[in-house]
């Protein structure tokens, strides 16, 4: 496939669109979001049929997905997330005059994204990460999922149409197909300047090297995977066994447990673990097993449970037997704290409904491994209030090891909002400045500029004195609007 014309029309449209106003670029965004609702009827059974999930979870995930596009409209809008900032001149300053410096964000330039598997809406081709591309002023060349083209292609058109109907350049969004060699040819395309990726960790690695190995250097902005630990505490877990072991379960086995903030490691103190293992298996015995996505995860799955059998140090408290090789059939097993620290290979993802319970005897134990914890999109902690006003030091370490830390409830179901981080330590992510869901992703594609003494009517509307767009910026170091 020759991706020049492809990349010269996004670099072509870069130059126009990254100064659209925000009003305009919000109206194009929700010009997107209208399309997709008007086209609900064939494009949810579409996605159900091409992902083996349900009709009422994606008719919740397009909700999402133009939820999530319409609070990206109302941001580049409001436009404040430009972070401009004017430092006015003092020509009488002494010994040296200072100079005007204004200073805001601009849009990176094309930007490849990769759609995911399991969310063929939200996470896909009028996905976050289109979404805040599109809304920094980036184009978009998008490499669509195998797993769901026919999804992909609606969604296409639909943001096609848009781009016509809002008088933009055509080259602002463009859709792509192929395999694994037009993914590395996009990611080293001299034109291309960012990557956004969510998968697997061995495609997400396999595109930050690429990317690294350019002759310039691209930011990729890879979500890779994670086993979301959910750490329990003695007393919390005292109380209540029967109500956190119901919790665990219904995250766990959600979605056919497919999610990228799949609880897949529970650890929790010995004096409680038989019985909490019982009442889990009991709950993990109720559940109907629901379809994957598609064979080759299926396959995937009980191809890692099947090495893990034959691990001598698991003890396996619900085992899946694959009756039908696209279901996920949930299964459990457990493990002392003192033989998970002596090998990372249990640290591994496993895509699927399977959790590993760690038993600790003693605190230091599970100081232990919080310390030897691979970064995590997710980390629960559950105990009491006074359980946790005296594990200050454990809070402290688990920070350092996620991109967010929960108190209460599971950490599936990701809100999508202004103070959401989903991003976490390498290996869940490349960059774990940075987030893919809710508003803040939108810095992932843009760059900050500093202009010096430019002529005035040459400014960007957003740096200009008289503020015409009624942001809030910072000048001469106040806040003003």
């Amino acid at each position: 496939m020759n991706l020049d014309p492809i990349f010269q029309s996004a670099q072509d449209a870069f130059l126009h669109y990254k100064n659209v106003p925000g009003k305009e670029k919000a109206a194009f965004l929700r010009k997107i979001a209208d399309g997709l609702e008007a086209e609900k009827h064939t494009l949810i059974p579409m996605a159900s049929e091409e992902s083996n999930l349900p009709e009422g979870r994606i008719t919740g995930e397009l909700g999402r997905t133009v939820g999530q596009i319409r609070l990206f409209a109302k941001l580049v809008e409001e436009g404040s997330w430009v972070e401009a900032v004017i430092d006015h001149a003092d020509p009488e300053r002494a010994p040296v005059p200072k100079p005007d410096i204004r200073r805001f964000l601009t849009a990176l330039g094309p930007v490849v994204v990769f759609g995911a598997s399991n969310f063929p809406l939200a996470f896909s081709t009028a996905g976050g990460d289109t979404i805040s591309a599109l809304a920094a002023g980036c184009p978009v060349i998008y490499k669509a999922h195998p797993a769901h083209p026919e999804t992909s292609r609606l969604v296409g058109q639909v943001i096609h149409k848009a781009v016509i109907d809002a008088a933009l350049p055509i080259g602002v969004f463009t859709h792509v197909e192929g395999g694994i060699d037009v993914g590395q040819a996009l990611a080293k395309h001299p034109l291309a300047k960012a990557v956004a990726f969510t998968g697997s960790f061995a495609g997400g690695k396999a595109l930050f090297d690429a990317a690294n190995q350019r002759k310039e250097p691209i930011p990729v902005f890879a979500e890779m995977g994670s086993v979301n630990p959910i750490i329990v505490l003695k007393e919390k877990l005292g109380k209540n066994i029967e109500a956190l072991s119901k919790q665990f379960v219904a995250s766990l086995t959600l979605g056919a447990g497919q999610f990228c903030t799949n609880p897949g490691l529970i650890v929790v103190p010995a004096e409680y673990a038989v019985a909490f293992a019982s009442a889990v298996k009991k709950e993990l015995e109720q559940i109907v097993a629901a379809p994957m996505l598609h064979e080759g995860i299926a396959a995937a799955y009980y191809n890692a449970l099947a090495m893990l059998q034959g691990r001598k140090e698991l003890e396996w408290v619900q085992v899946a037997e694959a009756k039908d090789l696209i279901k996920a059939y949930p299964a459990l097993a457990k493990i002392k704290a003192s033989d998970w620290l002596e090998d990372d290979h249990f640290q591994q993802e496993v895509f699927g409904s399977f959790a590993l319970m760690v038993v600790y005897e003693r605190f230091s134990e599970l100081y232990a491994i919080a310390q030897r914890l691979h970064g995590q999109l997710t980390i629960t902690l559950w105990g009491e209030e006074e359980e946790l006003a005296n594990k200050v030091d454990l809070i402290n370490q688990l920070e350092e090891k996620c991109g967010r830390l929960l108190f209460k409830g599971v950490p599936t179901g990701v809100e999508v909002g202004y103070a959401m981080q989903h991003g976490g330590p390498y290996p869940s992510t490349t960059d774990s400045r940075f987030t893919s869901v809710g508003v803040y992703a939108i810095k992932r594609f843009a760059r900050p500029i500093a202009f010096q003494d430019m002529p005035h009517e040459l400014l960007p509307d957003a740096l200009r004195d008289e503020n015409p767009l009624g942001i809030w910026r910072m000048v001469d170091g106040e806040f003003k609007r």
